[in-house]
């Protein structure tokens, strides 16, 4: 979502308990626009985020034509692959998603992800993340913009200067070093094109940024 220029305002982790996953889900559900919970969404017993998600918004679990489909469809496909095996798979388990819910399917996974009431589920599998977050990924958009810049200065030393650059630019600067690249990152976000341009050009001269990576000693 950052890369879509959306301010991502909180990360959590959770544990795999399915009244605490609700708890937080119904909570951010109510103060922000969107919602993105991963984690394990199949049939195993630890797999309760879908579950527990249904749980926030007081819905069943229920199986769609087109969730059902396409669990058996990439069932079919497995066993395809890997004739000699047996799966002993709970399709409809696999294909329930909360009540009034829109199913999210790809063919990276089995089990399908959501979307209801502006919370959207994906499975924890980064692969399947991915595959599943491009089938919405038009949803996400903002006017957040940023640019890099690369500077050899101590992180110590500029620090006043990236402190008045988002006082006088009303831009977010943020440093990261990087002692493998022997230089430190800048960050700098704004939601207006002039700020962003005319903060990058103050620290570029500033704190004698660049463009490009460039390195330093450290020793």
């Amino acid at each position: 979502p950052r890369d879509r220029g959306v301010a991502v305002a909180r990360v959590l982790s959770v544990p795999d308990d399915r009244a605490e996953i609700a708890e937080h889900v119904r909570e951010y559900a109510a103060a922000f626009d969107a919602v993105i919970v991963t984690g394990g969404i199949g049939s195993t017993p630890d797999d309760v985020t879908m579950e527990a998600v249904a749980d926030a918004f007081d819905r069943e679990m229920a199986v769609t034509d087109l969730t059902l489909e396409s669990v058996e469809r990439r069932l079919a496909a497995i066993r395809e692959r890997v004739p000699d095996r047996e799966f002993d798979v709970d399709v409809a388990a696999e294909a329930a998603v909360p009540e009034e819910s829109r199913p999210l399917v790809t063919e990276a996974g089995l089990a399908p992800g959501c979307v209801i009431e502006g919370v959207y589920v994906f499975p924890g599998i980064p692969d399947e993340l991915k595959a599943t977050f491009e089938t919405v990924a038009d949803e996400f958009s903002g006017d957040r913009r940023s640019r890099f810049l690369y500077t050899v200065e101590p992180e110590s030393n500029i620090v006043p200067a990236l402190q008045e650059a988002m006082e006088r630019f009303d831009v977010a600067v943020g440093c990261y070093p990087d002692r493998e690249a022997d230089h430190n990152r800048l960050k700098v976000t704004a939601t207006d094109d002039a700020a962003l341009e005319d903060a990058a050009a103050w620290l570029l001269e500033t704190v004698d940024a660049s463009e490009t990576p460039v390195r330093r000693n450290w020793d």
